[in-house]
């Protein structure tokens, strides 16, 4: 019971930042049709309604496809496809119609739910749905009429904005509407990437039918993206969401997060975790190693403080440590330091000492460490700088991994020959560049 209250009191705070980086952000996330007859729907709503409850501006928007195949099915129509999209002909369209008007009435009662013993109890979610979205017809292409199957031409985001800022949920359909009042059947992704560009929204939210495949990036940029379809051919799916987030990036939207609908928590996992459940997709990299500056001292001093306690690292004070962050690298991930290191030149014997390195107990995988140690011996190569030398009392064997081979006092500048400290009994390595 003491274990299980720990563990919810440091998620808790780890949970902390995020909560308060996500309040009154919009937030537009698209689920499927299949995530509405999946078992775990209910969740996924509980999930929708913590969101709502701390502060986030939700844009709700849902796929009908399996719903919209029973119903074309049943009416005894055979179904059409055409590069990935449905031909809605005349038939077709009141089956359309029909199996969305439902799903919706479907989604607003599940938001509308407040029994006790549960996360929605006491949520009074306010939801709004209406002919927000302007479409247009796609047309005839390469000689294929698309009938009623059409692409969003506006988002009338004057009008969402404004349910937003009265506190409502904003539910949108994948359905259409034209100044000439036709009704057109839309792809559901496209409607939720095409608001979040018109919103400017904080984040698009992409959920996926199925598991993203193993070791799948956890972070891509858009460049990656291009990468990724050409030599990797995801699943038509996953494809089909990598390149909407990919078009949301592009055109502004700050984050994009593609997940696992059918993990339980993943909505959560992903927006309230460092590490999240899924794929995220920015424009510039989630992690990165970069030249520390005076705002990374409190970070930094966080990260090596517990090291220092246990004799690993010298004890240095908040004082030097400011002195001296013009030496030291870091890698943040999300805004928290997770490793250091520190380059400390004397040019005059064309020498280096790696000092200070340093990286977060959970993110001791990934060769972070390593990375380091590389970026800052090309940082020495770029200053011409003939070998490397680093101090460690029990890092060693980590050390030689990398090429340091066991040195000497003999092997150091005289400056830092001077200040060996004979108490620690540090052991020396060198590494020539």
């Amino acid at each position: 019971m003491q274990d299980t209250s720990a563990n919810i009191v440091h998620w808790f705070r780890d949970a902390a930042p995020y909560i308060n980086r996500h309040r009154e952000k919009t937030f537009v996330v698209y689920f499927s049709g299949e995530a509405i007859d999946s078992a775990g729907f209910d969740n996924l709503i509980h999930d929708l309604a913590i969101l709502h409850a701390l502060g986030i501006r939700l844009v709700l928007v849902h796929g009908a496809r399996p719903q919209i195949e029973r119903r074309i099915r049943l009416e005894e129509i055979t179904p059409w496809f055409a590069h990935g999209l449905r031909i809605t002909d005349d038939r077709s369209l009141n089956p359309v119609i029909e199996a969305v008007g439902r799903l919706r009435v479907i989604i607003e009662a599940r938001l509308s739910l407040s029994l006790a013993n549960t996360p929605m109890s006491g949520s009074r979610i306010r939801v709004c749905s209406g002919n927000f979205i302007t479409a247009r017809p796609l047309g005839v292409r390469n000689g294929i009429d698309f009938h009623h199957t059409g692409e969003v031409r506006r988002v009338q985001t004057d009008a969402i904005e404004a349910q937003l800022a009265s506190g409502q949920c904003v539910l949108l359909s994948p359905l259409g509407y034209s100044p000439t009042g036709e009704v057109f059947n839309l792809s559901a992704e496209d409607v939720a990437t095409r608001t979040a560009i018109a919103l400017g929204a904080d984040k698009l939210i992409l959920m996926n039918d199925r598991a993203l495949p193993d070791g799948f990036p956890s972070q891509l940029t858009p460049a990656q993206i291009d990468e990724l379809l050409l030599d990797h051919s995801p699943s038509g799916m996953l494809a089909k969401h990598l390149q909407n987030a990919r078009e949301a990036i592009e055109a502004g939207v700050q984050r994009c997060h593609v997940i696992d609908h059918e993990r339980d928590g993943s909505l959560l996992l992903e927006l309230f975790t460092r590490d999240g459940a899924g794929t995220l997709v920015s424009a510039e990299a989630f992690e990165d190693i970069r030249q520390a500056t005076i705002n990374d001292v409190g970070g930094i001093l966080e990260l090596i403080e517990p090291l220092e306690r246990d004799g690993l690292l010298v004890r240095r004070s908040r004082e030097q440590l400011e002195l001296e962050i013009d030496h030291f690298t870091v890698i943040q991930r999300d805004g928290k330091i997770i490793a250091c290191a520190a380059l400390y030149p004397y040019p005059e014997e064309k020498a280096a000492e790696i000092a200070c390195v340093a990286v977060h107990p959970e993110y001791r995988q990934d060769r972070r460490g390593e990375r380091l140690v590389e970026y800052l011996e090309k940082a020495a190569r770029l200053q011409r700088l003939k070998y490397l030398f680093v101090l460690s009392t029990q890092t060693m064997h980590w050390f030689m991994e990398q090429g340091y081979r066991p040195g000497s006092l003999d092997d150091l500048p005289l400056e830092r020959a001077a200040l060996y400290n004979y108490q620690r009994q540090s052991k020396i390595f060198i590494k020539h560049l």
